[in-house]
This record gives C-alpha cells, structure tokens and sequence, in this order.
C-alpha cells in the first residue's frame, strides 16, 4: 500500500478506544481536498477523505488519487484515502491495487447471505493487499451519487455479529435512522440509539455512521440568498452526533454538507461579481466554504488534537 497514506484501520481503532470520531469527507475536485485538509492541519485531526464511485466517474480514479496523495505528502495530519459505497468490483479491485488506505464493499441492497459472500470476497482481495475494508448491514434512506434507498431498513445487532464473524470485514456501516441527501428528516432528529448500544456491545470492529450530515442552517440560508432552492432541507442534529459517537461511532461521513458548503461559496461570487469569469476568484470562496464546515465537524466529532 502506498505508504504516504495513514492506515484507515488504525486511525478508526484509536477513534474507538479514545471514544471520538474521524470525520470521513467525500472529495471530487482539489478545491474540495483542499478546503478538507486545511481544516485538518488547522486542527491537528486526522481525517478520511473518500471517493464515491460518482465522483470516480465525474474526474478518474488517478487524478483523484494523485490530489489526495499530493495532500498527503505536504501536510503533517494522517490522511486516509477510501473507496465510498463500492459497488462495482472492477472499480473496487482498481482502487484496492493502486494503494487506497481502505475500501467499502456495499452490498447492503442484497440478501444477508449474498452480502456476506461479496463481502467476504472483498475482504479477501483487500487484505492480501494490505488494504481495510469497510462493510454494511441494514440500509439508509436518500439518494445520494449512484446510492439510492426508498426506505431504512434498520441494523439487527445480532446478525451484525454474526456478519462481522463471517465475513471478517474491518469496519461496518449500520442504519440506525441517517439518510443520504440533505432531506433526511421530516422534522425532529431521531437516531435509534439504543439499538446502536446493542450493536456495540456484540461488535468488536470500529462502527460507522453514514448519511449524517448536519445541513447547516447558515450555510443553506446563505444559498438560499444567492439563489439555491433548498425548501425543506433537514439534517441530523450535533446533539444526536455526540450521543452516537458516545455510544461507540468511530467514522461519520460528509457529503452533503460539503456540497452545500461549496454550492453556497460559488453561488456569492456569481451573484455579487457578475463581471468576473476567472474561475479561481469563483472557487477560492467555495474552498474557504468547504474549510470552514469542515472545522465545524472535526470540533463535534471529537478529532481536533489527535494527528
């Protein structure tokens, strides 16, 4: 594995025994890695920056990978690089052999069996490699790149056991009540918190949280002011995050969040410089957006301080 990556294993094991999270942050451009890292080094916190299978095919593999390890190479925080929501075998194969830190087997939308024969087909190709493998067991709602679920099918923790067991996976996604998107909730945040403790407390292996951006009420209220039609959005509350990560969470993703940040910083510039087509004066501000966010989750979740 290229070395200039931190290992996404051992980052998630320090998370758990230090009862904090490493915030897991999806980048597609170097304006979003930048934006991600800068708040990173700010904060001395560890993070994970993954690329979707979307995002994958929005800007290659390679150039993501090669922004990634550039950021790694020049700053001082642990960075890993992870394959989001892998579902495509060939992608996942390519990532695991071009050096990514950790790669995630999705095959939540399958029968359990089913699911833990893929997973456990990844986890074999992946070790051999040296490379981590994030699972998932149960579904979240939303929509979000090429993941889609109409409903939440809620984590059994004593079939999460026995996947762990079976499948020998390093890391495991479980829906508690998150979604993808920025719709998450017709009104109050309500994890399933109790099942989650019942999770931990049968699972050995670090737990993720996907599909629980905050959905910033500045940040959407500032796209909305420069033109963003966003009616309705809702995300999970920082109360709920603490309580999760309290209760054994040790990886959350980012999205969403990023998206607005970014959609927010470019929408201004558009809005209020109508004179002015250099593309850097229009992606600095969204890079300063995304820095800005991403500060705001590293202090929730716990990370700043433990580079």
């Amino acid at each position: 594995m290229d070395s200039v990556f931190a290992s996404t294993s051992e980052l998630l094991h320090k998370a758990q025994r230090g009862k904090y999270a490493v915030g897991h942050f999806n980048v597609n451009n170097m304006e979003i890695v930048q934006g991600v890292v800068r708040a990173a080094e700010k904060l001395k916190s560890p993070v994970v920056l993954a690329t979707s299978e979307g995002a994958i095919g929005y800007a290659g593999m390679d150039y993501l990978h090669a922004i990634v390890c550039t950021a790694a190479h020049e700053n001082t925080v642990p960075i890993a690089l992870h394959l989001d929501h892998g579902r495509d075998l060939k992608v996942i194969t390519r990532a695991i052999r071009l050096g990514y830190s950790s790669v995630m087997i999705d095959a939540s939308h399958e029968e359990f069996e089913k699911n833990v024969t893929l997973t456990r087909k990844i986890v074999k190709l992946a070790h051999a490699r040296g490379v981590s493998v994030e699972a998932e067991l149960g579904t979240i709602g939303g929509v979000e790149d090429t993941v889609s679920a109409r409903h939440i099918l809620y984590t059994d923790s004593r079939l999460a056991k026995e996947f762990v067991e079976r499948t020998g996976c390093d890391s495991l996604a479980i829906a508690i009540g998150t979604s993808h998107g920025a719709y998450k909730f017709a009104g109050r945040t309500v994890l399933d918190l109790k099942r989650l403790q019942l999770i931990r407390a049968r699972v050995k292996v670090p737990l993720v949280l996907h599909g629980a951006s905050g959905v910033s009420r500045s940040v959407v209220m500032m796209a909305q002011r420069y033109g963003a039609k966003l009616k309705g959005v809702q995300g999970v509350a920082d109360g709920q995050i603490r309580q999760a990560i309290r209760a054994g969470i040790c990886k959350i993703n980012t999205d969403t969040d990023l998206r607005l940040a970014f959609d927010a910083g470019l929408r201004k510039v558009v809005q209020t410089k109508p004179d002015d087509f250099d593309p850097r004066h229009m992606l600095a501000p969204a890079r300063e957006m995304i820095q800005k966010v991403v500060e705001q989750r590293i202090r929730l979740f716990g990370s700043g301080g433990k580079a």
